[in-house]
């Protein structure tokens, strides 16, 4: 029985709950947001992670920007700078990470909100109820796409069969249950699936401290490896789909995840693997015509040469720390949306869905 009870993100006592992601599975940590400067320093230093989830802590991040700054009683002056002063947070929370457009997406709708009620009573209110919409959409998004993607599991591969994953796009990532990791999830319900590989993924270990854990915590069977054994899994062992999720997907069906997430698409396309990507609509940028135009981020090279704080690498060595890179279309097999499943994606194809 899965207990999927895992919350990563809760609004609990008119406050912003966080699960701190970069200690797990030490230990099980919550950091408190009361001010929307830990909000934005919460998604930037990875605090919470994952495309889905970085929205939704934006979206509550808007409705204590405003509680924080609206006064009792505000005259027209009062008012219009108190709009403007939001309206500055806003643009500051869009710029915590660049890649995610969820992000972008969960500010927009909450600008929005805020600027059609800002002058009512019940204004926090009104952008709490917005914030917490936006949360529980996601995870009914999320047992919907599971749904598409095991039944198109079901159709399409003798069973059982074991799949791989890479990073986390479950429960710690989403609003709940997961993209990749919901659709595993729902397979694993169904007796599809008889095994889940689980990439470490370097440098920040989601797959080995947050994917390994999630499925362990609902007994599913995972086996971690590292990232370079990838190739000789898929030759050795009965893998038929690698899934992933997104942190975004443009106009012609290019996606953008986690680095790594391309070389398996290659590797993939050379064992006849088949690769899925599970994503809400929210992940999905129509006004970007491709992979080309995703602006990738860089972080810092800390992340690659040390380990916890420990030099792994010589004092002073040059390195490189891209944390996402971009899979052609015609590497993908599958994008799995709550608004529909788009097998080979093209750009007329996700046009049919999304316009």
């Amino acid at each position: 029985m899965l207990k999927s009870t895992i919350k990563a993100i809760e609004w609990k006592n008119d406050q912003l709950v966080l699960l701190d992601q970069r200690i797990l599975p030490k230990s099980e940590s919550y950091i408190i947001c009361d001010d929307l400067s830990t909000v934005i320093s919460s998604i930037k230093t990875m605090v919470v992670r994952g495309a889905p989830a970085i929205g939704i802590v934006a979206a509550y991040g808007v409705v204590i920007s405003a509680r924080s700054r609206r006064l009792n009683e505000m005259n027209v002056a009062q008012m219009e700078a108190y709009k403007c002063a939001v309206l500055g947070d806003l643009k500051q929370l869009a710029l915590s990470r660049p890649t995610a457009v969820n992000l972008m997406w969960a500010v927009e709708r909450m600008r929005q909100c805020f600027l059609d009620a800002y002058k009512e009573d019940f204004l926090i209110e009104i952008l709490l109820n917005k914030a917490q919409e936006i949360h529980t959409q996601d995870i009914e998004n999320n047992h919907y796409m599971a749904e598409l993607a095991s039944a198109l599991m079901a159709k399409s591969t003798n069973k059982p069969f074991s799949v791989l994953t890479h990073c986390n796009a479950g429960s710690l990532a989403t609003g709940g249950y997961g993209t990749a990791l919901g659709a595993i999830r729902t397979a694993w319900k169904k007796n599809l699936i008889d095994c889940v590989y689980a990439d470490e993924t370097r440098p920040w270990l989601q797959g080995a401290r947050l994917t390994a854990w999630e499925l362990a915590q609902d007994d599913i069977p995972v086996c971690l490896n590292s990232d370079g054994a990838a190739g000789w899994l898929l030759a050795n062992k009965n893998i038929k789909w690698i899934i992933v999720g997104a942190d975004r997907v443009a106009a012609n069906g290019d996606v953008a995840n986690k680095i790594g997430t391309y070389n398996l698409a290659i590797l993939a396309k050379y064992h006849g693997v088949k690769m899925m990507v599970v994503a809400p609509s929210s992940t999905v940028d129509m006004a970007l015509s491709s992979g080309a135009d995703i602006d990738i981020e860089m972080r810092t090279t800390q992340e690659l040469t040390q380990i916890s704080g420990l030099q792994i690498a010589p004092e002073g060595i040059d390195a490189i720390n891209p944390v996402f890179d971009v899979t052609p279309a015609d590497l993908i097999d599958a994008i799995v949306t709550e608004k529909g499943l788009i097998e080979n994606p093209t750009t007329e194809l996700m046009m049919k869905v999304f316009n």
